[in-house]
């Protein structure tokens, strides 16, 4: 278990606690379905791994129990959860999804998620928002303006742009999506600009902020659509593309094991 080969140290920009870096390995672990044939380690053995105290290792596997991923009983010591009891609203579980087990269904049901959510969300904050709220959008915009003049980060400038319209909805609900809504949309983003070739567009973002500050509803939630859509469409013609490309793999991968086959037939 020392070297335990199906726990990988994680990878963060900044610098993690104890408890957080047993957190990112163990779910990283489970997402990626290392642990689907239950040989979950022990509390013991996961703190040895990590040369941390068993109060760290033990709140870990707590947080990752609220997350629904693991079970943890006294006599049956911890288990790891199948993928439907998993809490997917939660941000961590939905990065390590992206990140971990990358799929385009996976990317394709969250800008469904997106279609029910944000256009809703544009016109309400075309009814609701306060000035500093509309300021804060404006900014947003403004970020990705700077981008494009390499001023700024695109895919940041993006994000912020699209959480600062949920929160100027004034709905506490919406507003407690922004996290959510970040993680996804960092790995989505950066998916719909590889496939188009270009980052978004700044011409559509600002057709929702005119409409939001014009306190028109029905155009902002339309403009909101449209973008959202454009991402639909290029996740599912990226697919599309994919599907052959897998198959030609798969076909070419298979190529070598008949030819090794032949000298043997050439010999009976």
């Amino acid at each position: 278990m020392d070297n335990n080969p199906m726990l990988e140290r994680p990878r963060r920009t900044r610098r993690l606690t104890l408890t957080e870096q047993v957190l990112e390995s163990l779910g990283q672990a489970i997402v990626s379905g290392k642990f689907e044939a239950g040989n979950f380690p022990t509390e013991a053995e996961i703190s040895r791994l990590f040369s941390t105290s068993r109060s760290v290792t033990r709140e870990a596997v707590k947080m990752l129990t609220a997350k629904g991923m693991l079970t943890a009983r006294p006599r049956s010591g911890i288990i790891a959860q199948p993928q439907e009891c998993w809490s997917l609203l939660d941000p961590d579980v939905l990065r390590w999804m992206l990140e971990k087990k990358f799929s385009h269904d996976l990317l394709r049901h969250f800008t469904e998620m997106r279609l029910g959510l944000e256009p809703e969300a544009a016109a309400l904050a075309a009814k609701q928002a306060t000035p500093r709220a509309l300021q804060a959008i404006e900014q947003g915009l403004q970020r990705m303006v700077d981008a494009e003049n390499g001023d700024d980060d695109h895919l940041e400038a993006d994000v912020a742009f699209h959480v600062s319209v949920l929160r100027a909805t004034g709905n506490p609900f919406y507003a407690q999506l922004d996290e959510l809504i970040t993680t996804a949309l960092k790995i989505s983003i950066r998916q719909t600009n590889r496939i188009k070739g270009h980052t978004a567009s700044v011409s559509a973002h600002r057709r929702v902020f005119n409409a939001i500050k014009a306190g028109n509803a029905a155009r902002a939630s339309a403009a909101m659509k449209a973008i959202v859509q454009e991402a639909s469409l290029l996740i599912a013609a990226d697919q599309a593309r994919d599907v052959p490309a897998k198959k030609a793999r798969s076909k070419a991968s298979s190529v070598p094991a008949k030819r090794a086959r032949r000298p043997a037939s050439a010999t009976r």
